[in-house]
C-alpha cells in the first residue's frame, strides 16, 4: 500500500518540481528599466534657421532645384529650431570628416548620459554584467563597447555586443538581445547605448533621397539600465511586457528600401526609396498581428473578430464593395504610445493606421521638433516627453514602435510600475511645450526660393545675394 502511494505521489511530486522551476524560469527572465538618460547637445551646437542656410550653401553642388527641395522637405519636417548637429558639421568640416572626429563624437555622447545614468542610479560601471552598443554607421576597431569597458574600466567578465546596421530600429533589437540574455544569466545587470554616427556620414551630394538625411537626423542617443533581479523591482522605472521582432530581409524591396549607397560622384549617404512607406505599413501590420495577441484583451479580439466577419459578409453581398473598416482598439489594452519621431509625415501615418489622436502622438511631434529625427534614441525623447508631462501612471501600459534598414519593425510593450514625473533632459524647456505653433521660420524667410522668374536668372547671382542678404531674398 506504501508502496502504491508513493508511486502515485511521485508524479505529482515531479509537476511540482516543475511548475517551481517554471516560476524560477520566470522570475529571472523580467527585463527592467532601472533608469534612462538622453543625450543633450551644448547651445553652440543648436541649428536654428540661419546656420541651416549656411550649412547648406557650403555644398557647392546644390541647383536652384535642390534649394527648392530642401526648403519643402524642412520645413514639412516636423523639426524645430533647436535641435543639435555634429561638431565637425558645425565647425565647417563635413567635407573632410576625420577618425577623431567620429570618436568625439561618440565619446561625447557616451559619457554624457553613461555618467548621468551610474550617478542617478548609484551603480558602479564595475557591476555592470552585459553592454550593448547599437550605432549603425560606424564601427571602428576596438569596437565601441570596447572604448566604453575600457574608459570605465569594467569587470574582465562583462558580456560586450557591438550592434551595427540596424537603423532606428537598433534600440529595441539591442534590448531584445538583453532580454534574451536574461534568461540565461540571473540577477545581473544590463546597459543599453543607443545612438548614431552622424558627423562623418554628413551627404554631400545632390541626389534628393539621399539629401533627405541631411534634413532631418540630429545629434542625440541615450542610455539604459536593465535587470532581471526582482528584488531591485521597487527602484524600477518599467517591466518589458513583450517584445515581437519583424524582419523583411528576404524581400528585396524591403532589403533595399532604406540603404546606404555611395552616388554616381561617389559621395556616400542613406537613400530611401519610394516604396518605403508601403514596405513599412506592411512590417507594421505583420508585427501587430503577433504583438496585439499578447497585450489586447480578449474582449477587445473577440469584437474584432466578430465585426470583421459581418463586415466580410456585407462586402460578399455588394459585390467586393466594402463598408469600411473597423480595426482593433489598441486603447483598449494599452495607454501610451511612443512612435518614432522620424518626420511629420511618418509620425501622422502611423498615428492614422493605429487610430490615435492629437494627444497621442503629442510626445513623437515634440520630440520630432525639439530634438529632430536622433535614429536610434529617438524613442527615449518621446518616452521623456511623457515622463516630463507626469501621463505616466502605475500600471499603464506603453507601446513602442520602431522601423529600422533591413527591413525591420520591431515593437515592444511595456508595463509602468510607478508614477513618474522625472523632467529628465526636456526639464529646461518642458513649460513652453506644446507651443502654439510647430511652423519653423524657413519658409517666412526663404519662400522667395519657389519664386518661378529665379529660372531665368543665373543660380550664382541667386546665391551671390543669398550671402549678402542673410537669407532674405535677392532684393
Amino acid at each position: 500500500m506504501e508502496l502504491f502511494t508513493a508511486m502515485c505521489l511521485l508524479p505529482l511530486f515531479c509537476a511540482f518540481l516543475y511548475l517551481c522551476k517554471l516560476v524560477l524560469q520566470w522570475r529571472n527572465q523580467q527585463c527592467y528599466l532601472l533608469a534612462y538618460e538622453c543625450y543633450k547637445a551644448t547651445d553652440d551646437r543648436q541649428l536654428d534657421t540661419e546656420s541651416c542656410v549656411k550649412i547648406i550653401q557650403r555644398n557647392k553642388n546644390l541647383g536652384l532645384e535642390e534649394y527648392r527641395f530642401l526648403l519643402k522637405t524642412i520645413v514639412n519636417s516636423g523639426l524645430g529650431e533647436e535641435t543639435y548637429g555634429p561638431r565637425n558639421v558645425i565647425a565647417g568640416h563635413e567635407d573632410c570628416p576625420s577618425l577623431e572626429d567620429a570618436l568625439w563624437e561618440m565619446d561625447d555622447i557616451f559619457s554624457v548620459t553613461l555618467d548621468k545614468l551610474f550617478d542617478k542610479t548609484g551603480i558602479s560601471p564595475s557591476k555592470i554584467d552585459i553592454l550593448v552598443v547599437n550605432v549603425s554607421l560606424f564601427s571602428p576597431a576596438p569596437s565601441l563597447t570596447s572604448r566604453i569597458i575600457n574608459h570605465y574600466k569594467m569587470k574582465k567578465d562583462i558580456k560586450a555586443f557591438n550592434l551595427s546596421g540596424m537603423g532606428c530600429s537598433g534600440s529595441l533589437v539591442a534590448i531584445d538581445l538583453v532580454q534574451n540574455l536574461f534568461k540565461t544569466y540571473k540577477n545581473v545587470h544590463a546597459v543599453v547605448v543607443s545612438t548614431e554616427s552622424l558627423g562623418p556620414n554628413w551627404y554631400r551630394g545632390k541626389v534628393k533621397p539621399m539629401i533627405l538625411a541631411n534634413c532631418l537626423y540630429r545629434s542625440g542617443g541615450c542610455s539604459m539600465l536593465f535587470t532581471n533581479n526582482k528584488a531591485l523591482k521597487h527602484r524600477a522605472l518599467l517591466k518589458l511586457e513583450c517584445i515581437v521582432r519583424t524582419h523583411f530581409g528576404s524581400s528585396d524591396e524591403g532589403y533595399g528600401c532604406s540603404v546606404q549607397v555611395e552616388d554616381k560622384h561617389g559621395f556616400r549617404g542613406f537613400n530611401l526609396s519610394k516604396s518605403i512607406a508601403k514596405v513599412a505599413a506592411k512590417a507594421l501590420t505583420m508585427n501587430l498581428r503577433v504583438l496585439v495577441r499578447k497585450v489586447l484583451p480578449l474582449t477587445e479580439l473577440l469584437r474584432y473578430v466578430i465585426v470583421s466577419r459581418c463586415q466580410n459578409k456585407v462586402a460578399e453581398h455588394r459585390r467586393g464593395v466594402g463598408a469600411g473598416g473597423t480595426g482593433l482598439n489598441l486603447k483598449a489594452g494599452l495607454e501610451h504610445f511612443c512612435i518614432p519621431p522620424t518626420e511629420g509625415a511618418v509620425v501622422n501615418g502611423v498615428g492614422n493606421s493605429l487610430g490615435l489622436n492629437d494627444y497621442d502622438l503629442e510626445p513623437a511631434r515634440m520630440a520630432l521638433h525639439r530634438f529632430g529625427n536622433t535614429s536610434s534614441g529617438g524613442l527615449w525623447y518621446v518616452l521623456g516627453y511623457m515622463e516630463a508631462k507626469k501621463r505616466l501612471k502605475k500600471r499603464d501600459k506603453i507601446l513602442m514602435v520602431s522601423f529600422g534598414a533591413g527591413y525591420e519593425c520591431n515593437n515592444c510593450v511595456w508595463v509602468v510600475l510607478r508614477d513618474l514625473h522625472d523632467a529628465n533632459v526636456w526639464k529646461d524647456c518642458i513649460e513652453r511645450y506644446p507651443p502654439t505653433t510647430l511652423v519653423n521660420p524657413f519658409m517666412e524667410r526663404l519662400s522667395w526660393i519657389n519664386d518661378e522668374r529665379l529660372s531665368f536668372v543665373r543660380f550664382e547671382e541667386v546665391m551671390n545675394a543669398m550671402r549678402v542678404g542673410g537669407g532674405d531674398g535677392p532684393g
